[in-house]
């Protein structure tokens, strides 16, 4: 990047550092901050989207409809995250190519399953050998996103149901009393107010979201980790300008610096939103915010 990094051999002190600092590498590095924070810009929507689903429908009154919400939520939450992340995207993926198969390849008639090989005709693989690099690493961004939201929405479905049955009957049966139908009494004044309750469990889970980000790597997703395992490992004058030893110590002090700063700040950003939904409530929050003021 610098015009004095022609010849890394020359340098050292802080002209070096800078040049070993600013290499494709570690370009790759920083970019990888911002795919880390892109997942979880779009995953936590997601799952918030997967979670308040599963919790309506665990309150519907068609059985089957409560059945399915019942076996999403205990199944997801009852497998390790690492096991549903390392199996769950393997049959994700081959899911996706089989069903491109069938319609692509119809013709097709020779067995998918051949012993442990997984083999659909060329036109149905996801993505194609020949595409470009970036639709590979879009394609499996959006394999990330979804598991991540598929894991997580179920505990937000946990969360979301327990601050909806939270809310005081009372208020639902006056919303009816005033002629509301129930659909109406859900969506004005369950929903407005189990936010409140829903909020501390759904902080934590934004919490485990970051700290489990560095299972990209499980998924092929060239993250914040990889990078930092790959350029702190020892590096020879053989195979790179810049030889240095076992650095991965620095490297990973500095994930600890991120992630810890991010969580901070994630703290911050969520108690001012907690007292911003708990103005005026009626509930412990809502108390400690009118006696302060009193």
């Amino acid at each position: 990047m610098f015009s004095y990094c022609t010849d890394p051999s020359t340098l050292e002190g802080f002209k070096w550092l800078s040049c070993y600092l600013t290499t494709g590498k570690h370009m790759s590095l920083y970019s990888s901050v911002f795919v880390v924070l892109a997942l979880l810009a779009i995953t936590a929507p997601t799952a918030l989207l997967f979670g308040f689903t599963a919790a309506t429908a665990a309150r519907s009154r068609v059985a089957p409809v409560r059945w399915v919400s019942w076996g999403y939520t205990n199944i997801v939450r009852g497998v390790p995250d690492i096991a549903f992340f390392l199996f769950f995207v393997i049959a994700l993926d081959q899911g996706f190519e089989w069903l491109r198969h069938k319609v692509k390849c119809s013709d097709w008639d020779q067995p998918i399953r051949q012993g442990v090989d997984f083999v659909v005709c060329d036109i149905a693989k996801l993505p194609l050998s020949n595409a470009p690099q970036w639709v590979h690493e879009t394609y499996g961004f959006f394999l990330a996103v979804l598991t991540f939201a598929i894991v997580f929405g179920a505990f937000a479905s946990n969360v979301i149901f327990g601050a909806m049955r939270a809310v005081p009957r009372a208020q639902m049966e006056t919303a009816e009393a005033y002629g509301m139908t129930r659909r109406q009494a859900f969506w004005r004044v369950m929903v407005p107010q189990m936010w409140v309750f829903a909020l501390p469990g759904l902080s934590n889970l934004w919490m485990v979201l970051i700290k489990s980000t560095p299972l990209l790597f499980l998924l092929g997703v060239e993250d914040i980790v990889y990078w930092a395992r790959d350029l702190g490992g020892t590096k020879s004058a053989r195979f790179t300008d810049y030889p240095h030893g076992d650095w991965r110590i620095w490297y990973f002090l500095a994930l600890l610096v991120f992630y810890l700063a991010f969580t901070r700040v994630s703290e911050i950003t969520l108690d001012r939103l907690m007292k911003r939904l708990t103005k005026g409530q009626a509930t412990a929050g809502g108390e400690a915010q009118r006696k302060a003021a009193a």
